[in-house]
C-alpha cells in the first residue's frame, strides 16, 4: 500500500458493514468531500478508504456516488477494522483514522483518533474525525455553529 517515496499511508474506516442497510451518512459526507481532496498521485501521502463491506458492495456504492480520486479497499476478509479499533466487539462499525509510516524497512502505527472513545459534551457528537470533514469545519465558522438545522443525508 505504500510506494516509493510515499513513506505515510493514511487510512479512514468507512463505516460500511455487510450488515448494514446502508452507508453511514457522516461517512459518507466526509467522503464525499475527501473525494475531492484525495491527494494527487504526486502528494507525499497515500490515502485510503477501508470498509468492511465486500469490495463489489463498496465499487457499487462509489460509482453511485461518483467518487473517482479515493482509494477504497475491502477488510471483508481480515480483522483489519477490530485490530484498529473501526469494530465494536459486537461487530458495529466505527469510523477511525489510523496513520502509518514505513521506516528503514518496518511500518509502524503512528496515530489514530482516539477521542471517540471520550464521552461527548451533552448535546454533541463525537468529533474524533472532524479536522477532515470540511463541511463541519464551514459550519464552525458561524455564529449559528453546526446547529441542529442540517445534518447529512445519503441523498437531498
Amino acid at each position: 500500500m505504500f510506494a516509493e517515496g510515499k513513506d505515510t499511508l493514511i487510512i479512514y474506516s468507512y463505516m460500511y458493514g455487510p450488515q448494514m442497510a446502508q452507508s453511514c451518512v457522516s461517512c459518507t459526507s466526509i467522503l464525499d468531500a475527501l473525494d475531492g481532496e484525495a491527494p494527487p498521485r504526486h502528494a507525499a501521502h497515500k490515502l485510503a478508504v477501508i470498509a468492511k463491506s465486500p469490495i463489489a458492495r463498496i465499487m457499487e456504492l462509489t460509482n453511485g456516488r461518483g467518487w473517482r480520486n479515493l482509494r477504497l479497499l475491502s477488510s471483508a476478509d481480515n480483522t483489519y477494522n477490530h485490530d484498529y479499533h473501526a469494530e465494536s466487539p459486537e461487530g458495529d462499525q466505527l469510523p477511525a483514522l489510523n496513520v502509518f509510516v514505513r521506516r528503514e524497512g518496518a511500518i509502524h502505527h503512528f496515530y489514530s483518533t482516539e477521542l471517540l472513545y471520550v464521552p461527548s459534551e451533552p448535546g454533541q457528537d463525537g468529533r474524533h474525525v472532524d479536522m477532515i470533514w470540511p463541511l463541519w469545519n464551514l459550519f464552525d465558522y458561524t455564529p449559528e455553529g453546526r446547529g441542529e438545522k442540517w445534518y447529512p443525508r445519503l441523498s437531498y
